[in-house]
């Protein structure tokens, strides 16, 4: 029985306590190890809201249990790690309220920097695909195995967004600027094979040999001193935390504000109606002289009947009252 002398402050709890709904918590106290899995497999391991919650409540348990030496993050079934945010909650929600991805923001650097944080190694058990946010979470690993099948890619500027989660500030640390530009102009997916040699991952292994690979890497990270282990980390996350702690807050601003233009509207919308974006109709208004910012032009217009102002210059009638607007 314990007798401290003082009170405890940091406590853990067993992981069966909590009442998580998208994301599955584990510990192993034989082999010292937690284990979270995004488990929504349904949008193939896209992160919610809510998950971003879990995720972050469970990683600073993590942080405070003595009894767990390893992380392991994953994703549940076999198709996919993570595959970012949850597209579907970008499109309607984000681009009608611009200043709720600033809140939603938020929680993801927490969760981001309570894993990062975490004091202890962790892995990244890659079951499948990996893919925008996915990768950043891949990233923030210390170390990562990957199914052969997996693969891993980088969406951003396909959907209407920038990557800037982690994969701007940490792709060129990890495999070089202009395998970076690759990743991130080009939006391609990665075989895991091209993946290990680029850096992306540490080993790769048959679906049906991941766990046991994922339990061999622990039990190595395991038979290490643990503060040894703690402050090492703490020192090979220099550039990754110099890099993020220099532009994420700025990525937090500008992502907000992107959010209320054109390219996120439709990048997103394309996404849910599982349709190609037109990327050259925004260009061919830019071009033209037009406005590629605002989906119906800026707001210039004005209604002679009912004296509204700020429509868009592109309406034919005012969208309060509907009467025909003039030139």
């Amino acid at each position: 029985m314990k007798d401290y002398s003082f009170q405890e402050k940091f406590v853990s709890k067993p992981a069966e306590e909590f009442d998580f709904k998208e994301i599955i918590y584990e510990k192993n106290p034989d082999k010292w190890t937690a284990k979270v899995t995004i488990n929504r497999p349904h949008v193939y391991n896209a992160y919610s809201t809510e998950t971003l919650r879990e995720m972050s409540e469970a990683f600073l348990d993590a942080s405070w249990d003595d009894g767990v030496g390893v992380v392991i993050l994953t994703g549940a079934g076999d198709k996919a790690f993570c595959t970012g945010g949850d597209v579907k909650e970008y499109q309607s929600i984000f681009t009608q309220r611009p200043r709720d991805y600033w809140k939603w923001m938020a929680l993801f650097v927490e969760a981001h920097d309570r894993f990062r944080n975490i004091g202890k190694p962790t892995i990244a058990r890659i079951n499948g695909i990996v893919a925008g946010g996915g990768n950043e979470w891949n990233m923030a690993c210390d170390l990562a195995i990957a199914a052969d099948h997996a693969t891993i890619r980088q969406v951003g500027t396909r959907v209407g967004s920038v990557a800037a989660g982690g994969a701007t500030q940490w792709l060129p640390i990890l495999v070089g600027d202009r395998r970076a530009r690759e990743i991130l102009f080009l939006n391609e997916p990665i075989p895991a094979n091209k993946a290990l040699d680029w850096g992306l991952v540490n080993e790769v292994v048959p679906y049906e040999k991941l766990d046991n690979a994922v339990d061999i890497m622990a039990e190595k990270l395991v038979s290490k001193f643990p503060e040894c282990a703690r402050y090492t980390k703490e020192q090979v996350n220099f550039w990754k935390n110099f890099a993020w702690d220099q532009t994420i807050n700025h990525a937090k601003e500008w992502l907000t504000l992107h959010y209320a233009s054109w390219e996120p509207y439709e990048g997103m919308t394309a996404f849910v109606e599982k349709r190609q974006p037109d990327y050259k109709l925004i260009r061919e208004k830019a071009r033209d002289g037009g406005s590629s910012e605002f989906l119906w032009g800026p707001p210039g217009k004005e209604c002679t009947n009912c004296n509204v102002k700020g429509l868009p210059a592109l309406f034919t009638h005012c969208g309060s009252c509907g009467t025909q607007l003039g030139d």
